[in-house]
């Protein structure tokens, strides 16, 4: 079976975590995400697992150099031999070319492209139950009675401040400032691979399947 050593771009909402999971199954290589590398490392309590987890117990964000390392150690793993799917890293230039200067190079970085407007409409139809804590989607995950939680029989459910439209626009502008130079980056190198995420997820899935097969 053909592996591949991916990455997975795209914006809050695009479900690029979702599709990382499919192509993982499908490619049978694992899904490396970092938030999981970071906990990893710290149930391990090696060095730098114990560093991280100093700023993540903190509340703070664990630095560069601290998640360059932790990433160099879960890639050299058995199991990320054959291939891996990236998920969460590198999220700026700098840790794209810290990855580079570790002699890993990327057979495909796959961007799941998704509109702002379609991402504010999928985060934006968020709403969770304010006793429990269950969350379902106005348009894709409805509750089974209108504004009553289906787990726990709470009515009155509410949008979290963070689903609400103009903190969902605050966090895309973040997200593009920082991920432009990316893109640019991976486009020199001729490893991005954009992917029109706004189809149902099977379809996206098989067009990813279809682009990495074609090369």
């Amino acid at each position: 079976m053909t592996t591949y050593r991916l990455m997975m771009l795209g914006p809050p909402g695009a479900g690029k975590g979702t599709q990382a999971k499919r192509l993982a199954e499908r490619f049978e290589i694992p899904h490396v995400s970092t938030g999981d590398m970071l906990r990893q490392a710290r149930r391990k309590g090696t060095e730098l697992g114990k560093k991280a987890a100093e700023y993540m117990n903190a509340g703070k964000l664990v630095p560069d150099e601290v998640v360059i390392g932790i990433v160099r150690d879960r890639l050299s793993e058995d199991d990320a031999e054959g291939g891996f799917i990236l998920d969460g890293f590198p999220r700026t230039r700098p840790q794209a070319e810290a990855l580079t200067e570790m002699g890993i190079e990327l057979d495909a970085v796959v961007n799941v492209v998704v509109s702002d407007d379609e991402v504010v409409k999928r985060l934006g139809g968020r709403i969770s139950c304010p006793n429990c804590g269950a969350v379902y989607h106005k348009e894709y995950n409805p509750p089974a009675e209108d504004d009553k939680c289906d787990a726990c029989g709470q009515e009155g459910l509410i949008t979290r401040d963070d689903d609400k439209p103009e903190a969902i626009r605050s966090r895309l502008s973040g997200y593009h400032e920082k991920t432009a130079p990316l893109i640019e980056y991976y486009e020199a190198q001729g490893a991005l691979k954009n992917i029109d995420g706004e189809s149902a997820p099977d379809e996206v899935t098989e067009a990813i399947v279809e682009e990495l097969e074609a090369n």
